[in-house]
């Protein structure tokens, strides 16, 4: 079976950060993305898992993250080769005057560039992740408007300044930092085995395009041959997850990646998606994740992310996760 073309996006990305209120009100506050789900972590019952996303928490808008602050063994990461070393949300491009204003007016230090031909904005999120905010105007999904936040600009402006909004659409792409040894290998293995092509070529990146190419399809390689080698722990971007239809195409991606030495690991229950993790030649964890069951499969839609949702085997050490878990709010 042909397994190319069942990648078919970028799913979600998950990072590790410092504390959870800290974690909650910038994501959610400052940023004005929806808390879709607050759970926990499924390796570890004492920390949170969060999940930020549009209305529903759909595949490509979704950043989740776990506030591993306190915690014993668990170290400030080392951002560098062989990970995920930044994370770029997409806004409108007449949107990028708003964000300048709202993230200095949050104490966050901002600088702006361009890249591939788009402007974009690039700061650190309080556990010191890469973050950008990228104008693309052709991104068309719509993103979510909390009805409490009445300082953000509603989807169609009537003043005109902002006239699709200022809220962030989801994920436009990653960029993922290559020694130079790795370049040809993974460039290879992203083109043949992961639905991807190069569209793009700027200094030492290449932009490839995920199952076509759009907003949240993208992946940004970068060649930096004087960087050290990066280690997951606070502060870094534990994986990224891309989105594949159904348990059917998870299988048989699971297969040729056993096929290929990659050493999958067997597919993960993680209750709104499954998946199954393998690291590339690079060395860094990729996940590829199912686009169902969704957010909603154990709360409805207008109370997503409000109360603390645990798996059905977790239920039993509810009272003391809560008591584990710091508040939040």
């Amino acid at each position: 079976m042909e397994t190319k073309s069942l990648v078919q996006g970028i799913h979600h990305v998950t990072a590790t950060v410092r504390g959870a209120q800290e974690d909650y009100h910038f994501y959610t506050q400052v940023l004005g993305m929806r808390l879709v789900k607050k759970t926990v972590n499924f390796d570890n019952h004492h920390v949170y898992h969060f999940y930020y996303a549009d209305r529903l928490g759909t595949p490509g808008t979704v950043f989740t993250t776990f506030p591993y602050e306190g915690q014993p063994n668990v170290h400030t990461g080392v951002e560098g080769t062989g990970m995920i070393i930044a994370t770029a949300l997409s806004v409108p491009e007449t949107a990028l005057p708003f964000w300048d204003a709202r993230l200095r007016a949050a104490g966050i230090l901002v600088t702006h560039g361009m890249q591939f031909g788009h402007h974009f904005i690039w700061f650190r999120d309080p556990a010191g992740l890469q973050i950008a905010l990228i104008g693309d105007e052709q991104d068309e999904r719509q993103p979510w408007q909390d009805p409490a936040m009445s300082d953000f600009p509603a989807a169609h402006d009537p003043s005109g300044q902002y006239p699709k909004g200022v809220g962030i659409r989801g994920i436009h792409h990653v960029t993922l930092s290559i020694t130079p040894e790795h370049w040809e290998p993974m460039l290879a293995f992203l083109q043949s085995e992961m639905n991807m092509q190069v569209v793009e070529k700027e200094q030492n990146s290449v932009r490839l395009s995920v199952n076509g190419g759009q907003a949240g399809h993208y992946l940004v390689l970068r060649k930096d041959p004087y960087t050290e080698k990066g280690r997951n722990g606070i502060g870094t971007v534990h994986h990224v997850a891309w989105k594949v239809s159904d348990d059917t195409a998870l299988l048989a991606l699971r297969e040729r990646m056993i096929a290929l030495g990659l050493n999958p690991t067997e597919v993960r229950d993680r209750k709104y998606f499954h998946s199954v993790y393998f690291k590339p030649v690079a060395g860094m964890w990729f996940e590829l994740a199912t686009m169902a069951p969704g957010f909603t499969v154990d709360e409805p839609e207008s109370s997503l992310g409000q109360q603390l949702l645990l798996p059905e085997w977790e239920e039993i050490n509810r009272p003391d996760i809560e008591s584990a878990l710091p508040p939040i709010g």
